[in-house]
């Protein structure tokens, strides 16, 4: 590990700024034996009791960080990424380095890593490594455009590592496999408009993708509804859940329905993709409506995996559904069906996302003239489709 803890902050070019830990005190654990002259040191502390190398508990005194208890006279501190270096952040091990930061009396651990090391420890957090190959490229590419998306040096930290942004496990989630498909794709973005594309995925569609429309209110060419024959053979591909009459009451209730005690809770609308548009309530006072993607909203307020739903009875509501997840993009289950039925991932984006272009990261990313597109992602038409998952469906057909 070259270097030592700096004053400062900042990430290199292709770098991503992740948010892996915040607590009130943090172990920060680093590979090099030493640091490097002039390196690691708390300013004002006599040059004659530097600091250990393997281990520094920070902490935050007011708007200032603290090392092994001596205040540093800065909000952050700084360890610089080189080539192979890892460290350790509140017990987890990552490429790269760390930026520490003094924020709402806390100390925030974000790990300073390269594009595509990153990407090892996000790639087989989110798929199965063992999946076929198409599959995991697939993913290691939306997840890459995921990230690119959201580089942005004016904010603290580019993204988190929970499902809150994308999951990453750092090295402990790597796999030989996963890491072959970064490589294989390596600087490989899905783009639209000359920007990398919003790329949602979730983990079964149940048979039909939901439009970034009726799910969140934004339409976006490439995020449209859509029969996927390919997504029906996930876990969840069929479910049932029965939600009994004071759930649904106080669910109705948070979403602003007042129409007093319920009498029936009825889908009277549906999208495209089968996904309800419209629920009605009607109560002892009166009756209301949820539509768009508040109706949705309460479909998952009731526990519900997705909103590909049917509704019946009352005391319990009966949810009949299909799929897990909010269904708009690729569909990992949907990728595995592709990638059994053998086409590749770029076949695979191109269904998910069409209307994108395959692009490569060339300089900056976030920056305007980060991407090069490099041609059209294919398009399969639907018939096509739906003769190749009939044929993977077949007896003897590999799952």
């Amino acid at each position: 590990m070259c270097g030592g803890l700096l004053l400062g902050s900042g990430a290199s070019a292709l770098n991503v700024r992740v948010l892996v830990a915040s607590a009130p005190q943090l172990t920060v654990r680093v590979a090099a034996p030493a640091p490097a002259p002039g390196g690691l040191s708390v300013p004002g502390a006599p040059a004659a009791a530097p600091l250990p190398a393997q281990a520094w508990t920070v902490g935050v005194t007011g708007a200032q960080l603290t090392l092994n208890g001596q205040t540093t006279g800065s909000a952050t501190l700084y360890l610089p990424p080189s080539a192979g270096s890892v460290v350790d952040i509140a017990g987890k091990t990552y490429r790269g380095g760390v930026q520490l930061r003094a924020e709402g009396g806390a100390v925030q651990g974000i790990n300073v890593v390269d594009l595509e090391d990153y990407l090892r420890g996000v790639v087989p957090a989110e798929m199965p490594a063992s999946w076929p190959a198409a599959a995991v490229q697939a993913q290691a590419v939306i997840a890459r455009t995921y990230v690119t998306a959201r580089i942005n040096p004016a904010t603290p930290f580019d993204t988190c590592a929970t499902d809150a942004c994308q999951v990453y496990g750092g090295v402990a989630a790597e796999k030989p496999q996963s890491d072959a498909a970064v490589a294989a794709t390596r600087a490989q973005v899905v783009a639209f408009g000359g920007k990398a594309a919003s790329t949602f995925f979730s983990s079964d569609n149940g048979g039909f993708t939901a439009s970034s429309a009726e799910v969140w209110g934004k339409d976006l060419p490439y995020l449209t509804a859509k029969a996927d024959p390919f997504s029906a053979g996930g876990p969840r591909a069929r479910w049932q859940l029965e939600v009994p009459l004071g759930r649904v009451q106080e669910a109705a209730g948070n979403a602003g329905v007042r129409v007093g005690a319920l009498k029936s809770v009825t889908v009277t609308r549906v999208s495209e993709s089968g996904r309800p548009l419209e629920i009605t309530f009607v109560g002892a006072t009166g009756s209301g409506k949820l539509t768009g993607a508040s109706a949705g909203g309460f479909v998952r307020a009731l526990g519900a995996p997705a909103t590909r739903v049917t509704l019946a009875g009352l005391n319990p509501l009966v949810l009949s559904g299909s799929g897990s997840g909010h269904g708009v993009g690729l569909s990992q289950y949907g990728a595995l069906g592709l990638a059994n039925a053998g086409y590749s991932h770029l076949h695979v984006l191109g269904f998910y996302y069409p209307g994108t272009q395959l692009a490569t990261l060339t300089g900056r990313a976030g920056a305007g003239d980060a991407l090069m597109a490099v041609a059209a992602l294919p398009v399969l038409p639907l018939e096509q489709v739906w003769a190749a998952a009939q044929l993977a469906a077949r007896p003897g057909s590999v799952q």
